[in-house]
């Protein structure tokens, strides 16, 4: 591996901006915010959606509906399937 051409890999906070949770990670990004985690002063990044808000790991997922154009076309029109 050439030296000097790698971004710096280091412990960061990401925090969910939606929730207000933090969890630690390894990462190659950069930030001037830092925070305290777990008595440790780490970068802080904030993202907008993460497992904790996240619709599919919050179980409040809404499903489409699987039925076909023709089935959701007579059911809005009040047509009987013939």
């Amino acid at each position: 591996m050439k030296q000097g051409i790698h971004p710096e890999y280091r412990q960061v906070v990401f925090m969910d901006s939606s929730t207000g949770k933090k969890f630690l990670a390894g990462s190659t990004m950069n930030s001037k915010e830092t925070t305290d985690f777990e008595g440790t002063d780490y970068p802080l990044i904030r993202v907008e959606i993460s497992s904790d808000s996240h619709p599919f790991y919050t179980g409040k997922q809404k499903f489409a509906q699987a039925d076909g154009r023709i089935d959701r076309f007579n059911k809005k029109y009040g047509l009987a399937n013939k």
